[in-house]
C-alpha cells in the first residue's frame, strides 16, 4: 500500500519549536527516561535474583516493568534527539515502526494489568485455591495470550495506517507517529478508519478500564471478611494498582475515544501516559510494597558485600 504513497517521510515538529524550550525538553525526557530505564531495570533485576518474590503478583510485576521499558523506549530516545537536532525528519518505514511498537507494548501494558487485577481477585476472594488456579504453567500462558493480543492489536493499527493515502503534506503535529496525528494528513475520507481506530484501540481501553476498576471494587468489597491486617495488607496492593489503572487509562481514554479531532493539550497529555506512566509504576510499586523494598535492600547489602570481597582480593592476587 506504501507504493501508493508521494509521502516517503514526514517531519515531526515535537512539543516546540522554540531553541530555548527545546533545550528544556531535551533536559526532562532525558532524565524522565533515565528514571524509567533505572527504576524498571532495578524491579526487573530484583524480581528475578530474589527467592522471596516467586508468587504471581511479581511474574506479572516483572513483565509490567518490562513492558514499561520497551513502551518507554519507543517514544523517548526520538524525542531526545529530535530535542537537539534541526533535521527532525523520520522515514516513513520508521514511522511504521513507532507505531507497531508503540501500540505493541501499550497495549501489553493493558493486559498485564488486568492479569494482575486478576491474580489479585483470586489471591484475596478465593485463597485455598490461589496455588492451584494461578499456577506457574496458567500464568505464562496468560501472558503468552497477552503478548499475542498485543500483536494482533498492533498489526490492525499498522493496517489501518498503511491503508491511509499520503500525497501533500507531511508534516506531522506531534512527538512521535500515531495514527490520530496522521489521519490529518490523508488525501482522503477518514472518518471509516477513525471509526475502527475508535473501536479497536478506544474500545480497549475504555472496556479494560471499566473492566479493572469493576473487579477492584468486587475485591475491596470482599475485603470485609479479612482480618485487620490482612485488610491493610491487601488494600495496600490494590490501592497501587488503582493508581496506576486511573493514571495509564485516563489518558488513554481522552485521546483514543473521540473523533479525528486535536486539542491544544493532546501533546502534554501524550507526554503524561507515554513518558509518566512508565516511570512513576516503579515507584508506586517499591514505595507502597515493603516486600519489594526489602528484596532491593538484600540485593544491595550483596552487592556491596560482593564489592568489599572483591578489593580484598586485588592485594592478594597481586602479591
Amino acid at each position: 500500500m506504501q507504493l501508493n504513497n508521494n509521502v516517503t517521510e514526514f517531519i515531526l515538529l515535537g512539543l516546540t519549536q522554540d531553541p530555548f524550550w527545546k533545550k528544556i525538553v531535551f533536559v526532562i525526557i532525558f532524565f524522565f527516561y533515565l528514571g524509567t530505564l533505572l527504576g524498571n531495570l532495578l524491579i526487573i533485576t530484583t524480581i528475578k535474583t530474589s527467592r522471596t518474590l516467586q508468587s504471581p503478583m511479581y511474574f506479572f510485576l516483572f513483565y509490567l516493568s518490562l513492558s514499561d521499558t520497551c513502551f518507554s523506549t519507543s517514544i523517548a530516545p526520538r524525542m531526545i534527539v529530535d530535542a537537539v537536532s534541526k533535521n527532525n525528519t523520520i522515514s516513513f518505514r520508521e514511522c511504521m515502526i513507532q507505531v507497531f511498537t508503540f501500540h505493541f507494548f501499550g497495549c501489553l501494558d493493558i493486559f498485564i494489568l488486568i492479569l494482575m487485577a486478576v491474580d489479585r481477585y483470586v489471591a484475596i476472594c478465593k485463597p485455598l485455591h490461589y496455588m492451584t488456579i494461578m499456577s506457574h504453567w496458567v500464568c505464562g500462558v496468560l501472558v503468552a495470550v497477552a503478548w499475542m493480543g498485543s500483536c494482533v492489536h498492533s498489526l490492525a493499527q499498522i493496517f489501518l495506517a498503511l491503508s491511509l493515502p499520503f500525497c501533500g503534506p507531511n508534516v506531522i503535529d506531534h512527538y512521535f507517529c500515531d495514527l490520530q496525528p496522521l489521519l490529518k494528513l490523508a488525501c482522503s475520507d477518514t472518518y471509516v478508519v477513525n471509526l475502527l481506530l475508535v473501536s479497536n484501540s478506544g474500545a480497549i481501553c475504555t472496556l479494560s478500564f471499566v473492566m479493572l476498576m469493576f473487579s477492584y471494587a468486587i475485591i475491596l468489597h470482599s475485603l470485609r471478611n479479612h482480618s485487620a491486617e490482612g485488610r491493610k495488607k491487601a488494600l495496600s496492593t490494590c490501592v497501587s494498582h488503582i493508581i496506576v489503572v486511573i493514571l495509564f487509562f485516563g489518558p488513554c481514554i481522552f485521546i483514543y475515544t473521540r473523533p479525528a479531532t486535536t486539542f491544544p493539550l493532546d501533546k502534554m497529555i501524550a507526554v503524561f501516559y507515554t513518558l509518566g506512566t512508565p516511570l512513576l509504576n516503579p515507584l508506586i510499586y517499591t514505595l507502597r510494597n515493603t516486600e519489594v523494598k526489602s528484596a532491593m535492600r538484600k540485593l544491595w547489602s550483596k552487592k556491596l558485600i560482593s564489592d568489599v570481597k572483591t578489593r580484598m582480593k586485588v592485594p592478594n592476587s597481586s602479591l
